[in-house]
């Protein structure tokens, strides 16, 4: 649970390595106290192979060290920002992009707090361990933050409620399975305004 919020106690001990997702290498460095510090995680990595078509201005929720920002820059050139609650995550963030040499703006938000326009996708691989009453503010809060036709593209696995939380998200959104891979659900969530 640490990685989630301050962890200026737990002492650093950064570390550097790569990935290559879809023939694009991306660099980066971990540390102590954030999300996957060995490495880019299954679900993620599942979920940047997944995305298509991405454009316009895009929100990295939960940015982390910064793999998913740090990948649609390079892979789509479009303009990301990128927020999470975890000061060291926002620090690894700022200097992966500069070690990826991609620009992006990168702001420590607690959920949407700091977040003032909407955006044409938001993209999460979300805090399931926060609980249900967070994650839930966390999916259906990003429609406020979305365009008409925005879409919410997040990973979530199985044994974590990846099939409730699709039911749940029907509610506002036209929700679409993008694909599953060993027990991880890509998931889409387009916000479309309902006719009166």
């Amino acid at each position: 649970m640490a990685h989630y919020f301050t962890n200026e106690e737990l002492p650093s001990n950064e570390k550097k390595g790569y990935c290559i997702i879809k023939n694009e290498k991306i660099e980066f460095i971990t540390d102590n106290g954030v999300f996957s510090k060995k490495g880019l995680d299954f679900g993620t990595r599942t979920l940047l192979e997944s995305l298509e078509n991405i454009h316009g201005n895009v929100l990295d929720f939960g940015c982390g060290y910064g793999p998913i920002g740090i990948f649609v820059k390079k892979m789509f050139d479009t303009n990301v920002d990128m927020i999470d609650i975890n000061k060291r995550s926002i620090e690894l963030a700022k200097k992966n992009s500069k070690l990826n040499n991609v620009e992006t703006n990168i702001f420590e938000s607690d959920i949407y707090s700091e977040v003032t326009k909407k955006y044409d996708f938001i993209i999460s691989n979300p805090p399931i361990r926060v609980g249900n009453e967070i994650l839930y503010k966390i999916l259906f809060e990003a429609r406020d933050y979305l365009n008409n036709n925005g879409e919410l593209w997040i990973v979530i696995n199985k044994n974590q409620g990846a099939k409730t939380v699709m039911k749940n998200l029907e509610k506002i959104y036209k929700v679409e399975l993008m694909k599953k891979n060993k027990g991880f659900y890509i998931i889409k969530a387009k916000n479309q305004l309902t006719n009166c």
